[in-house]
């Protein structure tokens, strides 16, 4: 079976409940829409197991794009002749930017970690992809993080690989919008549905599902959702 799931942030219980609860087995393919890291708990757990197994593949979202931005330099030892290297405005604002959106989690898991360690988790991150195309069900399946850029300039004809990381992973996505219809479905996280539908369900309108059902947040599910049929699963 072909599973998605997508913004973890942090919450490794929720994560390790919901293999459980889908029975994941190495026969089976799990993708993860990005926000892998921040807020929760132990975003730095969830990266270790994905690193682990060959059968989850990762989507670069807009946490993981930030984290790896910052992380990058972070590493790094600062001494006099790195200093004006690292501590200028353009690396000060993405860390001020990383921080408002719940980065200390990870900051933190990263600093208990042997410095090998760290450059290990760093480098897979780094190869998150931009996007996934899956064919399941007799349904192809666009699978990125927040969605297709702006919808108001969207080209049906517009390669994948011509958007930019900005566009598949931080642009909201207008769901009321048919992209491409037929047997082609777009999956999307990023944006809560509890923020819109105020229920901690997978929302699906005009073949575009979204599948960030607030996982971090009280109020809000980890939900995942298999391809081959269409079944929703969720963890509380």
């Amino acid at each position: 079976m072909i599973y998605v799931m997508s913004d973890l942030h942090g919450g490794y219980d929720k994560y390790l409940a919901m293999l459980k609860k889908i029975n994941f087995s190495d026969d089976d393919e799990l993708y993860i829409l990005g926000d892998v890291v921040d807020r929760g708990s132990k975003p730095v757990e969830i990266l270790q197991d994905m690193s682990m197994r060959p059968n989850v593949f990762p989507i670069m979202g807009n946490h993981d794009k930030m984290a790896i931005d910052v992380l990058e330099w972070l590493l790094d030892e600062i001494n006099e002749e790195t200093l004006y290297k690292h501590i200028n405005e353009e690396s000060m604002y993405r860390l001020m930017v990383w921080q408002m959106n719940g980065s200390q989690t990870t900051i933190d898991g990263f600093q208990r970690l042997p410095r090998e360690e760290r450059v290990a988790l760093l480098d897979y991150m780094k190869e998150f992809a931009p996007y996934e195309v899956v064919e399941a069900g007799g349904k192809t399946f666009i699978l990125v993080h927040a969605g297709l850029g702006e919808s108001g300039k969207f080209d049906k004809d517009k390669p994948l690989d011509a958007y930019t990381i900005r566009e598949l992973a931080f642009v909201r996505f207008n769901y009321e919008k048919e992209y491409f219809g037929g047997d082609t479905y777009i999956v999307t996280g990023h944006t809560p549905t509890i923020s819109f539908t105020y229920c901690p369900e997978i929302y699906y309108s005009h073949n575009n599902f979204c599948i960030d059902c607030g996982a971090v947040f009280a109020s809000g599910a980890l939900a995942c959702l298999c391809l081959d049929n269409l079944k929703e699963y969720y963890v509380y």
